[in-house]
């Protein structure tokens, strides 16, 4: 389904310019330099943590990233079922994948954060596996999925990069199953808090040790199997601790050491890739 048949569906709009959607994102005062608007939108931001990126191919993301579309909060961008032959950048705003079963339960998958890709794996089955929800205004830039395939050919190394990027959300799928079946509700509350601080810095998001919860009780509670009224106890538990305090949505990490241990953290299948390492291998950087 392409974005442009769905805008009454989804009452999405034109933004302006990119450059609104990248100010939005970023930090409250974070100066953006002339010139510097490329690197700093989201996508380019996290790839440029993953490899050294051309001039050519920091403009490439950049077109990517142009065609800001604004979806209001509330609104589904992804519906179960669907057919969709487009990926959307999320450039602003948190979005989330979500699936409803026959009794109207609702089970949480994950949240997509700037930077992050809407339609992934929607575009590759006959209909999309899970619905996806604008949780707060966001803005969206959509690229036909054929032009991506067509990256691996004409700019190998980002689309083997993006590539690499949308491995990281089965890694985080990964660790969510082994959450529900393995880990204590403490571990999975403390895993989580732990999950979005590293996601939420790898977009310049969060501070070291704090940041702004981009979900409520309630729906941390869908995502990780476990009533609302156990999150709040839970919360409180790591507040008394000294580990955690949450306090309006502001998150922060009292002890860092002490919370990854608990939770049996471990960052890498966020942050540690071997990806610059194997490009050097296979491709130069081009000029």
């Amino acid at each position: 389904m392409a974005l442009a048949a769905v805008h009454d569906i989804y009452e999405v709009k034109a933004v302006p310019a990119v450059e609104e959607a990248m100010r939005r994102t970023m930090p409250a005062g974070v100066a953006i330099a002339a010139g510097d608007t490329a690197l700093e939108l989201p996508l380019t931001l996290k790839l440029s943590r993953l490899m050294t990126l051309s001039p050519a191919e920091a403009e490439v993301l950049r077109e990517l990233q142009s065609h800001g579309r604004r979806v209001t909060r509330g609104r589904e961008i992804v519906v179960e079922g669907r057919k969709y032959d487009e990926l959307l950048i999320l450039l602003d705003g948190v979005a989330l994948r979500y699936r409803v079963l026959s009794d109207a339960r609702r089970q949480v998958l994950n949240m997509v954060l700037p930077g992050e890709f809407i339609g992934y794996p929607a575009c590759f089955f006959e209909g999309a596996l899970y619905s996806i929800s604008a949780l707060s205004d966001c803005v969206v830039s959509p690229v036909p999925f054929i032009r991506f395939l067509r990256m691996f050919e004409s700019h190998p190394r980002l689309g083997a990069a993006i590539f690499w990027l949308l491995s990281c959300e089965t890694a985080m799928y990964a660790e969510h199953l082994i959450g529900v079946g393995r880990r204590s509700p403490l571990q999975r509350v403390a895993h989580f808090l732990l999950e979005m601080l590293t996601r939420l810095q790898i977009i310049g998001l969060a501070g070291e040790l704090s940041y702004r919860m981009p979900l409520t009780q309630e729906l941390i509670a869908d995502a990780l199997g476990l009533s609302v009224q156990y999150v709040n106890e839970i919360l409180r538990h790591l507040r008394e601790e000294g580990l955690v305090n949450v306090e309006r949505r502001q998150v922060t990490i009292l002890n860092l050491e002490g919370l990854t241990s608990l939770a049996d953290f471990e960052r890498s299948y966020l942050s540690r890739f071997r990806f610059a390492e194997l490009a050097a291998e296979s491709w130069p950087v081009p000029t």
